[in-house]
């Protein structure tokens, strides 16, 4: 994995999980699969070719794999992730309610 040199599997998740769009690739997965169009239908913003590059490196990890019908879906191990942050899921929640305005600062600066 690209940027994990320590050879310590949780410095090679962060690097892949950190890339732009990879989470909510994952989070867009979670309910079942899609296929290209329907992915850039729910990311505004995102470019075709960074989703592809994204959706294959996902692959290359074992983390989502493409069906009979060119939908991508997450495997059995990707969909993991989906309870892994699910807790960040309920923070976040928290977070946008006890900080109003914390979702329009963040956007503004990045």
């Amino acid at each position: 994995m690209r940027g994990s040199t320590t050879g310590r599997p949780i410095m090679a998740a962060l690097d892949l999980l950190g890339r732009r769009w990879t989470l909510r690739l994952l989070w867009e997965l979670q309910d079942g699969p899609l296929g290209a169009r329907a992915i850039l239908a729910r990311c505004t913003g995102l470019s075709s070719s960074v989703l592809y590059r994204r959706l294959r490196e996902l692959e290359a990890a074992g983390i989502v794999a493409k069906d009979a019908d060119d939908a991508y879906g997450l495997t059995a191990i990707g969909g993991e992730i989906g309870e892994t942050i699910a807790p960040l899921n309920s923070w976040s929640k928290r977070w946008v309610q006890a900080v109003p305005g914390a979702v329009e600062s963040v956007d503004a600066s990045g």
